[in-house]
């Protein structure tokens, strides 16, 4: 009997934003990420830095729920970083696939 196992990488459930035009965030000065998005220490990134940027932004696109994304990511910035966004396959393509504005940067 062949069992076949179901990973939780893939049925992880990844939410998205409406659309790039409704994410209100800020494109500079300090972020505090939310404890269910960044639960180790130090949730606060700077936005001037390239490491403080894809930190906040890899954990909002990952973990966020829509209404976090919308509030904290900014779409300029996330056009602009998305190419070095450390993320996983499966959650890349579901954000491509929904918005393929991103597939331009």
């Amino acid at each position: 009997m062949v069992t076949t196992r179901v990973l939780y990488q893939d049925v992880i459930p990844y939410e998205t934003p409406s659309s790039l035009g409704a994410l209100a965030g800020p494109s500079e000065g300090t972020l505090t990420l939310p404890v269910t998005v960044h639960w180790g220490p130090d949730a606060t990134v700077d936005l001037s830095t390239a490491d403080g940027v894809e930190k906040a932004y890899e954990s909002l696109v990952r973990e966020g729920t829509s209404q976090q994304q919308e509030a904290l990511l900014n779409a300029d910035l996330l056009r602009r970083v998305w190419p070095q966004l450390r993320l996983p396959k499966r959650c890349r393509h579901l954000w491509e696939s929904r918005l393929p504005e991103l597939l331009a940067s």
